[in-house]
């Protein structure tokens, strides 16, 4: 039953007196937990830190059991990122959904590679926030609730589809829309194919992909969005990326 994957640190938390319980997003088996020995200890903890790229090495007797994690450094990105706040705000959102969104152990190899794509462009924050939402639009597909921006829900139209509804998720005309448009959602151009994106258009996405991960996924577990999400917006406005809303 054992098995080697790269991985993303989601969360580490104190077992016992020197080990860790450590959360992870495999490449191969999805979120996974297993024990590391000594992980709080001060060469693991860097390493376990969310957000961090690492291999990890899992044995177990049987599938459904803890388990333990022998875990190797691949790419430090919470170190990487530790003095710029905005970058880290968008890895700790991302280990945040991660953590509480994804079942366990269920292989997500697309929205793992997704994931990699956001996180290997944090340095570039003129870049990573429209790549962000739509990572955000991969999540809500990944778990079943994918919107539908292909045709307008009203006329089955393709083109000039400018808002989203709250209740279907599917895409509206400009000219279906226009009766409603204070119950909509605008569809920003960058999740529709066009190349680029404004501040209002990142608040625009998130404010849309935000609205069904909480109604959609976290309503089933009587939660609102994780913190870091709130704190990596926040910054967004802050530096003048995001607009409010």
């Amino acid at each position: 039953m054992d098995f080697v994957s790269e991985a993303i640190v989601l969360a580490a938390r104190k077992h016992g007196e020197t080990s860790a319980i450590v959360d992870t997003f495999t490449k191969q088996h999805g979120r996974h937990r297993a024990l590391v020995r000594g992980g709080i200890g001060r060469r693991q903890r860097p390493v376990l830190q969310p957000g961090n790229i690492v291999e990890v090495e899992w044995r177990g007797r049987l599938e459904e059991h803890l388990g333990y994690y022998t875990v190797e450094l691949v790419e430090a990105l919470a170190g990487t990122f530790m003095e710029d706040r905005l970058s880290l705000a968008a890895l700790n959102s991302v280990a945040a959904l991660l953590l509480e969104m994804l079942p366990e152990k269920q292989p997500l190899a697309g929205l793992y590679d997704v994931t990699r794509i956001v996180l290997d462009n944090l340095d570039e924050p003129q870049v990573w926030p429209a790549l962000y939402v739509r990572w955000e639009s991969v999540l809500l597909q990944s778990l079943g609730y994918g919107l539908d921006m292909t045709t307008c829900a009203a006329t089955g139209t393709t083109e000039n589809l400018t808002h989203v509804s709250p209740r279907s998720g599917r895409a509206v005309s400009a000219e279906a829309a226009k009766p409603y448009l204070d119950k909509l959602f605008n569809l920003p151009g960058f999740m529709r194919g066009e190349p680029s994106a404004n501040a209002q258009d990142i608040a625009d996405g998130l404010r849309l992909t935000g609205h069904f991960l909480e109604t959609r996924v976290q309503w089933e577990r009587n939660r609102t969005l994780p913190e870091a999400r709130r704190v990596m917006v926040e910054r967004l406005r802050a530096e003048g990326l995001a607009a409010a809303w």
